[in-house]
């Protein structure tokens, strides 16, 4: 099963999220008037740069900004349901249906786009990565089926062991919903349903030859300015309410979420207080949320650092 790129900016972050510097000291103090200008200055920079440098097809085509493998939200995993499903560990027990129609059609906010489709064999080949290693003291084969689900659909009976596969007892073609470069789109998908999670497991179908690959815009000018940290994901959409996870050390303090909203896109990012002491050099993930002047809609969100769109993960 295809993960996400790796999360944007890693490297980059990592430095910018250091305690102190390495003799110990810190950069200059930078107030909070100062440090918001400096990153509205920014964001304005990141802006004219996915506008400019982009092209069209972020407005009209289909670029995904989530992962092509979907999970209802409401699904419970256990430990080892989560291990097997993260690895794409799957065994098939249900026929494979014939071929797909041609195509189909993803339903954006701002329209529609008609697409190839794959079928469902090289949807379920896309999805399953193969069969577990070997585990001492471990069966080979998965216990037997769960005896029902309970009332928040999460699975009664036997659990599943560790280093065994999903079994797929179902297969058929519906759709799902994941974020794209032009808001959150309906798209085709191969609906896969699992014996041990008592859900179905969605697979776009959308063929590779309509999927496009998020822009590289022109880096922003510059390092960010002392106190300003950048965005990793985007973890939630609600409406106008955005969550995303800011990339800051291990010792950081005031974590504080920012904003710059336009008609067309959204540009996020943040600031912390560094500590004036010696920290460990980690990288942490912090949630934050912001309301926007209105929902988010068909607009894409960049990092201020890195000037790249926001993928939506899916953090459990």
């Amino acid at each position: 099963m295809r993960r996400s790129p790796a999360l944007l900016g890693l490297a980059m972050l990592m430095i910018l999220a250091a305690c102190a510097q390495p003799d110990g000291t810190t950069g200059p103090a930078a107030g909070p008037d100062s440090r918001e200008e400096s990153f509205q200055q920014r964001a304005t920079s990141v802006a004219q740069a996915w506008q400019t440098a982009s092209g069209p097809d972020w407005r009209t085509g289909y670029i995904p900004l989530q992962d092509p493998t979907v999970v209802p939200a409401g699904a419970t995993f256990s430990d080892d349901t989560k291990q097997a499903f993260l690895a794409g560990w799957y065994r098939e027990q249900a026929p494979m249906p014939p071929a797909a129609p041609s195509h189909g059609t993803i339903t954006f906010p701002d329209g529609t786009l008609t697409v190839p489709l794959v079928s469902a064999g090289d949807a379920y080949r896309q999805l399953d990565q193969g069969d577990p290693p070997p585990c001492p003291g471990r069966p080979a084969q998965p216990p037997p089926s769960p005896t029902g689900t309970g009332p928040d659909g999460s699975v009664s009976g036997p659990g599943m062991t560790a280093c065994t596969p999903l079994t797929v007892t179902g297969i058929e073609l519906g759709t799902t919903t994941i974020r794209t470069s032009r808001g959150e789109a309906t798209v085709p998908a191969w609906l896969f349903r699992i014996d041990e999670l008592g859900t179905q497991v969605a697979r776009v179908a959308v063929a590779a030859s309509a999927t496009g690959t998020p822009p590289e815009p022109p880096a922003p000018g510059g390092a960010l300015a002392e106190g300003l940290v950048g965005a990793q994901d985007l973890v939630a959409v609600d409406g106008a309410r955005l969550t995303y996870r800011l990339g800051v050390g291990a010792c950081d303090t005031k974590v504080t979420p920012l904003v710059r909203e336009q008609d067309d896109l959204v540009v996020v990012g943040g600031t912390a207080v560094r500590s004036d002491g010696i920290c460990t050099d980690q990288l942490l993930l912090q949630p934050v949320t912001v309301t926007l002047d209105g929902p988010l809609g068909a607009r894409t969100v960049l990092d201020a650092a890195s000037g790249r769109p926001l993928i939506l993960t899916a953090a459990r």
